[in-house]
């Protein structure tokens, strides 16, 4: 039995597979869980070759239960790359024509007043779990910082030095780290959280906790964020774009955008900063958010045109 607890005539080589990519720093528990299923599979049906019909086949079975989702079918499109490298040249990789097209999702475009209004309700904010003190925090990390959501609720104790006023983003997507530099302001409210949830709860690993002092969970994140949304007596669009926690990191991208245009700095020389920031992969991410800036519009023509040999080319539709 291997690691894994892969039971098909495959089992070697996805172990192998996944110990590559292991050393690569890819250590997803979705990328196993998938592989454990394609092996299952072919187990059931006594598959013992790596060609379309096998992995197409599963594909389909897999597909009758997933819907729409298809980021896992990447999985198993590299198990195929990978056996080509290690000499298996008939290993089948998906062809890309079972590739849904990609559909970013349209932020809601916070505005001045629903911010303000947002935090002054965080502030006063009436529960009884940890997030009447640490709501104002977590939601300030997202806005003044362009935190992921995913990234505040991961972020350990730590991680967060406020005597030296920064804090680092380690292992988040695709296992990039970066640190972030925080102002005094930030600092200062990060600091209230922190001295009220050691008072609750002694040392605690993860900066954000749930009322059983574990982290906090994706959807405890919403339900707070509407919960706060209502009390600042905000209106919930009836149809379109519905706000949510992750727009305030679309605001801190599109807000610094407008501020250099209004600076008169220039923002091509910028952007790789922000990208960095952010810490996004590839400009093509960063520069998503010129599109969705609403001031930024009138100048993307010529920003486009003068970016050409730094920024790769993008269409928004």
């Amino acid at each position: 039995m291997n690691a894994h607890g892969f039971t098909s005539v495959f089992a070697t080589d996805l172990t192998a597979y996944l110990a590559f990519k292991e050393s690569m720093g890819f250590y997803g528990v979705s990328r196993i869980w998938y592989l454990k299923q394609f092996d299952a599979y072919c187990t059931r049906h006594d598959l013992r070759v790596f060609d379309r019909d096998t992995v197409e086949g599963w594909v389909t079975a897999q597909l009758a239960r997933s819907g729409r989702y298809r980021s896992w079918m990447s999985y198993i499109r590299d198990v195929g790359r990978w056996l080509q490298t290690q000499g298996h040249t008939s290993a089948y990789v998906l062809s890309d024509q079972w590739k849904a097209p990609f559909i970013r999702v349209t932020p809601y475009l916070l505005n001045r007043d629903e911010i303000e209004r947002f935090f002054t309700a965080a502030a006063q904010l009436d529960a009884q779990s940890p997030w009447r003190w640490q709501a104002i925090a977590f939601f300030t990390l997202m806005h003044s910082c362009g935190l992921r959501t995913g990234e505040a609720r991961a972020l350990l104790a730590a991680q967060v030095d406020l005597d030296d006023g920064h804090l680092d983003i380690v292992g988040a997507k695709a296992r990039r780290s970066r640190r972030l530099p925080l102002t005094d302001q930030i600092v200062e409210i990060l600091a209230v959280c922190d001295q009220r949830s050691q008072a609750r709860f002694g040392a605690h690993q993860t900066f954000f906790v749930s009322a059983a002092g574990t982290p906090v969970t994706a959807a405890a994140v919403g339900v707070i964020f509407r919960r706060i949304w209502d009390q600042a007596g905000l209106p919930r669009p009836t149809a379109g774009r519905q706000p949510r926690p992750y727009d305030f990191r679309h605001h801190f991208a599109y807000a610094n955008l407008e501020r250099w245009m209004g600076e008169g700095t220039d923002v091509t020389a910028m952007l790789p900063y922000l990208s960095r920031y952010m810490g996004h992969a590839t400009f093509e991410s960063t520069y998503y958010y010129v599109h969705t800036s609403p001031d930024f519009l009138d100048a993307y023509a010529t920003i486009a045109r003068e970016s050409q040999s730094l920024l790769p080319e993008v269409g928004f539709e």
